[in-house]
């Protein structure tokens, strides 16, 4: 189990074990630091990149080291190296398609008490609107290290979204994540569909209610795009659906799941749960659920905004 670290060490602990067999492998870093990466840049020196505060040079010089032939790595703090660098990647990784793994941590509201500068929660409707992207959302950190793996034989870009804190974990080792959506509790009449951190809240809130009349589902979507035909399948029959993010409503995974069920016409209410542009930036200090409330996603709203779209 990998429930005493953080999906960031969970991750890098099992790159290093990848790249001590496999030469090709190289991480660049954009002047960003942990303990599960000072084993790589100290025993595997010749495959670790640091190009400094500099994002945008690290998904040029990946995208470099990629056309050679490696296996690239790219590393930072997940605003920086994704909106920062939105140009390159859609032009390295959206149009060239050359592929990278970039790795951002602290994704949604990870580094809460930084300000908004530092609060990513536009990144999953900004980076799903790029091709040949795919966008692993993690949710526990037995799944990032199932992420790591994946990431070394995948073909095209793959963005992980990493949490910054420890969470328990979700899933049991071995699991398997290809289907890009997991159905942790099932249900023939109500869902909660979320992504990364807030699938953690979504159990929390399905097993409050369950004590109810309720019975609620549960579905976690951490592969974007969405594999639209397994949802579907899944849900078929729901009477309604809830959505639920750390992210801005707008493009987000809700957003993303009433595409895949318009498109397949299959018409079941849907109430999305996020973070609205309305409130704008937070600037508000006190610790991430005192943001979160400031958003309407703490826990007793979340669970009063489903109790009333369920009834």
């Amino acid at each position: 189990m990998t429930n005493n670290i953080t999906q960031r060490d969970a991750f890098w602990n099992r790159v290093y074990e990848m790249a001590k067999v496999n030469r090709n492998i190289v991480i660049v870093s954009a002047d960003m630091g942990a303990p599960s990466m000072d084993r790589i840049r100290r025993d595997l020196a010749a495959q670790f990149v640091n190009v400094g505060i500099a994002e945008q040079n690290a998904i040029l010089i990946a995208s470099g080291l990629a056309l050679k032939g490696k296996r690239v790595f790219v590393y930072a703090i997940a605003p920086f190296i994704t909106l920062r660098c939105l140009e390159e990647i859609r032009v390295q990784n959206g149009l060239m398609k050359i592929p990278l793994t970039i790795v951002g941590v602290g994704a949604g509201l990870g580094y809460e008490d930084s300000g908004p500068t530092h609060h990513l929660i536009e990144d999953i409707a900004i980076m799903r609107a790029l091709p040949y992207i795919t966008i692993h959302s993690v949710t526990d950190s037995t799944m990032a290290v199932a992420v790591a793996e994946m990431s070394c034989s995948m073909k095209t870009t793959n963005y992980v979204r990493l949490e910054r804190k420890k969470l328990p974990d979700v899933y049991q080792p071995g699991a398997d994540f290809s289907a890009g959506l997991s159905v942790l509790q099932e249900s023939k009449d109500y869902y909660i569909i979320s992504t990364g951190n807030m699938t953690h809240r979504a159990l929390e809130i399905a097993a409050q209610l369950n004590r109810t009349k309720h019975q609620i589902g549960v579905i976690d979507v951490h592969t974007l795009p969405i594999n639209g035909e397994l949802l579907v399948s899944t849900v078929k029959g729901a009477k309604r659906i809830v959505t639920l993010e750390e992210h801005f409503l707008m493009g987000g995974m809700g957003s993303a799941v009433c595409e895949v069920l318009a498109d397949r016409q299959l018409l079941i209410p849907v109430k999305r749960i996020g973070m609205s542009s309305a409130k704008g930036y937070c600037y508000e200090y006190g610790g991430r659920e005192a943001i979160r409330k400031y958003y309407g996603i703490d826990k007793e709203s979340v669970a009063k905004t489903v109790v009333d779209f369920f009834k």
